[in-house]
This record gives structure tokens, C-alpha cells and sequence, in this order.
């Protein structure tokens, strides 16, 4: 399955650009167990970084950034066949989550609750 993996990446942060990277780091955490066991991991930062660069984004939060990054992970969710949702205050990750049930999507909470993962 191709699935989201979603929890803090801003949010927290004060925009301060170490305390975002180490949220990315956390977010890619479950990543190679779940490719491990067979799925494709995907973080919407993976896409809309690069698309926001390309765009000309300077500043996180600008208007820019914000007509990318959540629009990003509701476009992927169109594709994704689950949600892990990692801990931690998150609007767009909440937002991640009501997108992914609204279409009945999984959403899991915990890896080993991610079928292949226990």
C-alpha cells in the first residue's frame, strides 16, 4: 500500500528551520519499516518541498507555502491507501486524518497496527 505518513512538521516550530528538520526526521522514522513490509511510505513534505523551491517559496508560511503544502497531502491522499498518524499537535495532520476516514481510507496510530508491521 502507498501510505501517508502524517504528524508534526511545522507545527511547534516557531518556523525555526533545525526544529522542522528534526520533525521530518521524525516523520521518516517508520519509513523503512514500512517498506519493510512491503508498503510504500510516503511524507507530503517529500512533494511539496521541492515543488515550493521550484515555485520560488522563500519563507515558510508565505503565501506560497501555504497554497502548496496542504494541498500537497490532499492530492496524495487521493492516491494513498492508508494513514499512519504519528503523535503530536498537527492541524494539517489532523486535517490528514478527517480527509483520509471522510473517504474511507485506514487511518492507524501505532506502526505495529499497520498490517504487515506487527
Amino acid at each position: 500500500m502507498l501510505i501517508l505518513i502524517a504528524g508534526p512538521y511545522r507545527s511547534g516550530t516557531g518556523d525555526d528551520p533545525a526544529k522542522m528538520a528534526e520533525n521530518l526526521k521524525r516523520l521518516e522514522a517508520p519509513s523503512h519499516a514500512l517498506f519493510r513490509a512491503g508498503h510504500v511510505p510516503m511524507i507530503g513534505e517529500w512533494v511539496a518541498l521541492p515543488v515550493w523551491h521550484a515555485a520560488g517559496g522563500k519563507s515558510v508560511g508565505d503565501d506560497l507555502y501555504e497554497e502548496i503544502f496542504h494541498p500537497v497531502a490532499g492530492r496524495l491522499l487521493q492516491l494513498c491507501e492508508g494513514v499512519l498518524r504519528l503523535p503530536g499537535a498537527s492541524k494539517g495532520a489532523d486535517n490528514d486524518v478527517r480527509i483520509a476516514t471522510e473517504r474511507g481510507i485506514p487511518v492507524w496510530y501505532r506502526l505495529e497496527d499497520v498490517p504487515g508491521c506487527a
